[in-house]
């Protein structure tokens, strides 16, 4: 039965459910063809990981960035450096376990034809420094078509695997898209009270 159990909770759609300063958002999670980025987001979030986490870099008309652990500082000079702790582990949503690099970054899950998901309006990509398996903790939220930044777009180097859309409140997404900066890091601190997937 706790076999079956399991088995049925992987294949379930999943929601991410973000409630930030400026109100909520839902996302539905690619956990079918994304299942280590997904699991490793799922763990993020569930373990309280991005609790109190400010949005550090919005870009109008291009995208949200979130999930570096020193942006619990909204003014943080170190904001987008970090990441999960290394050789931590979790569980993907395929059921297997995998473990984080010693910098706390994830194998990419890019050049399957199953995982051509372009990086489109709503849609969240891992971020990375443009290096292969860089990808920890955080991610980024289109506001608009940036399909340059697909793996599979051979105009740029950028590699940015897609794995989530929201579903409901994109509104907001474009809201917090739009509020005023300071050399990219919103002017009042947008916090992300917590993420929490179902």
């Amino acid at each position: 039965y706790n076999k079956l159990l399991r088995n049925l909770q992987y294949t379930m759609t999943k929601i991410a459910t973000f409630n930030t300063s400026m109100g909520s958002f839902r996302a539905e999670l690619f956990d079918d063809v994304m299942p280590i980025t997904v699991g490793n987001f799922i763990d993020l979030a569930n373990t309280g990981f991005y609790d109190g986490v400010h949005f550090h870099r919005v870009i109008p008309g291009f995208m949200n960035q979130f999930g570096c652990p020193h942006a619990r500082d909204p003014k943080s000079g170190r904001s987008g450096t970090g990441g999960p702790k290394g050789n931590t582990q979790f569980q993907g949503c395929d059921g297997r376990v995998y473990k984080r690099n010693q910098g706390g970054n994830i194998p990419d899950e890019i050049g399957q034809p199953h995982q051509r998901i372009t990086n489109s309006p709503g849609t969240l990509s891992m971020a990375n420094t443009g290096q292969p398996q860089s990808g920890g903790s955080q991610f980024f939220i289109n506001v608009a078509d940036n399909s340059n930044l697909d793996w599979f777009d051979r105009s740029s180097q950028s590699a940015h695997p897609v794995f989530a859309k929201v579903v409901d409140g994109y509104d907001l997404v474009q809201k917090i898209s739009n509020v005023r900066t300071v050399n990219d890091n919103p002017a009042v601190p947008i916090q992300m009270i917590s993420i929490r997937v179902q």
